[in-house]
């Protein structure tokens, strides 16, 4: 039970600290967390959410450490758990909280084609992150309210990200587009980032998949383009899948360069999105779910280990970008995604093994395999 008792340590560590700041690496947790209490119904990931929750936000739904004007799409999606504690609890906090970062989406800064700024910093930029940082909660609110009104529009996000910034020779994403082609690190051409970064493309696999899972039954266009894009990201990904680890690298197309290494939650995001492919019946079981879990034993093989007699979770890139202008060593370049820091514990990994390894409990529930036809079962189910 590596990943279980790896997770609930982290958690009763995370549950004592204190940031001051609202922020999307708190929130990978915090929606592991929700995803695990989903798949288990154990309380005690329920109360690490409400806990945390709890110290941010206020009676009047007010958000400590969030400012709205930022008009950046990184501080969205904790919000997403306030869905859960609204639903549990019917506390007008919560919903006001809600409303208050779906202001900042309404008002949000687009490009010329419709797609939410990175953020007000970036401006006429998409990055293949904000997918996942905007659109499952904008889905959710509009989920909530019982209108359609945004449903077309976050679809149209998803299509403009496929058309501008997908290679169709490499069938892979680049990390981002400039729309205006004036970024330094910006073809002037195409107004596409350099490379090919694993985790932007993480993000992107796990907005596709949440977003899939999120659009209602009726809305048969949304779901339909939404599994086409999540069989084709993953078909194209899993051609550069390490044959020995069963990962991937940090420049997904780079494994052979010098200094690229095997990142963790790059991995686990596209492991998490294939097992909900499988979940949701939009990627065969047969061919599917041995890749998903393949994914899982070669982290829990290769990036557990342990420190002074605690288990960490090692391998993970700290943070990468592009830009802005002040910071032009964020140059997309090889070298400089080879050189950022690569650390264990960090929020955006641990988050990401929280969601696939609470997606993996509701495959497993869901699903249940038959040995005859998945013979790596035995081994996985053996070892958990």
């Amino acid at each position: 039970m590596v990943f279980e008792r790896y997770i609930k340590n982290y958690l009763q560590e995370f549950n004592r600290l204190d940031r001051n700041s609202w922020n999307y690496e708190d929130g990978c947790v915090l929606i592991g967390a929700g995803q695990l209490y989903r798949a288990t119904g154990e309380d005690f990931y329920y109360d690490c959410i409400k806990n945390y929750i709890d110290r941010y936000v206020n009676e009047e739904g007010n958000i400590r450490g969030y400012e709205k004007e930022e008009y950046n799409i990184d501080r969205i999606p904790s919000g997403l758990v306030l869905f859960l504690l609204y639903e549990k609890t019917s506390q007008k906090k919560y919903l006001k909280a809600i409303k208050n970062l779906r202001t900042q989406l309404e008002h949000h800064p687009r490009t010329r084609s419709g797609n939410f700024w990175h953020k007000k910093i970036y401006p006429n930029q998409i990055w293949l992150d904000g997918l996942y940082m905007g659109m499952p909660f904008y889905l959710s609110y509009e989920n909530l309210k019982g209108g359609e009104k945004g449903y077309k529009d976050i679809l149209q996000q998803f299509n403009h990200v496929r058309s501008r910034l997908y290679d169709s020779e490499k069938k892979l994403y680049y990390h981002a587009y400039d729309e205006s082609k004036q970024m330094f690190w910006a073809d002037k051409k195409t107004g596409l980032s350099k490379n090919f970064w694993s985790r932007a493309m993480g993000w992107y696999v796990m907005a596709l998949a949440d977003c899939l899972e999120l659009f209602p039954e009726r809305e048969k266009e949304c779901r339909k383009r939404l599994a086409e894009l999540l069989v084709e990201t993953v078909d194209g990904l899993l051609s550069y899948q390490d044959k020995e680890s069963g990962l991937f690298y940090q420049l997904t197309e780079l494994g052979g360069t010098k200094g690229n290494y095997l990142e963790t939650s790059a991995s686990l995001m596209f492991a998490y999105g294939i097992l909900k492919g499988v979940r949701l019946g939009v990627l065969d079981e047969k061919v599917y779910r041995g890749k998903g879990e393949e994914i899982l034993i070669g982290v829990e093989t290769n990036m557990f280990s342990l420190k002074d007699g605690r288990l960490q979770l090692t391998g993970i890139c700290k943070g990468a970008g592009l830009g802005p202008s002040e910071n032009r060593y964020r140059d997309g370049s090889v070298d400089y995604y080879l050189k950022e820091e690569i650390v264990a514990d960090e929020q955006k990994g641990v988050g990401a093994a929280m969601m696939v390894y609470g997606e993996w409990l509701l495959l497993k529930k869901e699903k249940p395999v038959m040995p005859a036809d998945f013979p790596k079962v035995e081994i996985w189910n053996g070892r958990y």
